[in-house]
């Protein structure tokens, strides 16, 4: 578990030991990560390398430089409101049409709903002239339930998309928000 000082973009990691009978589950070859007590919850490949940011939380395949991958999350608390009509697709869609960068393909915007949250993603794939002309992928995800928004994104190289949509998938079906661990040595959660 990791705290942030308050007033410093500082981390301190505290381990903690869990329960016997805890309640967390994963796939197996994945760890859950949980930030703001389950403001936001999703499983993530054991061995990758994690990097507590500013205002967001990445994970790469492996240490920087070396890594192909880069998954990072933010999020935020929202004012109480019925968000239900808030337009993800639209907005998404607004999102990836600014991008900056030398886009070749847009995808679909894909829209799931859970039972707390609604999530909406998409995939742009992108001429990366920064690392020699190379084709890479960008999925974009955007969620809002109980309250919290989250921004996933997950950028990879496009020859190494096999590997890597499994781990998204994993992502994106594990994604959870706002679902609070009162006491993270248990794993069980307390809905909004």
């Amino acid at each position: 578990m990791s705290k942030r000082k308050k007033g410093k973009p500082e981390w301190i990691k505290e381990t903690i030991q869990i329960n016997e009978n805890h309640g967390w589950q994963s796939k197996s070859g994945y760890k859950i990560f949980v930030a703001g007590r389950g403001a936001v919850r999703f499983d993530v490949p054991q061995k990758w390398f994690f990097e507590p940011k500013e205002n967001s939380f990445a994970f790469r395949d492996k240490a920087p430089p070396d890594d192909d991958c880069c998954l990072e999350v933010s999020y935020k608390h929202l004012p109480e409101h019925d968000w239900s009509l808030f337009p993800l697709a639209h907005t998404l869609k607004k999102i990836a049409a600014a991008d900056s960068r030398d886009v070749i393909e847009q995808g679909e915007v894909i829209t799931l709903k859970r039972q707390t949250a609604r999530i909406v993603w998409t995939e742009l794939k992108f001429m990366d002239h920064q690392d020699g002309d190379r084709e890479a992928f960008s999925r974009i995800c955007v969620g809002i339930g109980s309250s919290i928004q989250c921004l996933l994104t997950f950028e990879y190289w496009a020859d190494q998309a096999e590997s890597m949509v499994p781990v998204w998938d994993e992502v994106i079906n594990s994604l959870v928000l706002g679902l609070y661990i009162p006491d993270p040595r248990t794993g069980f959660a307390r809905p909004d």
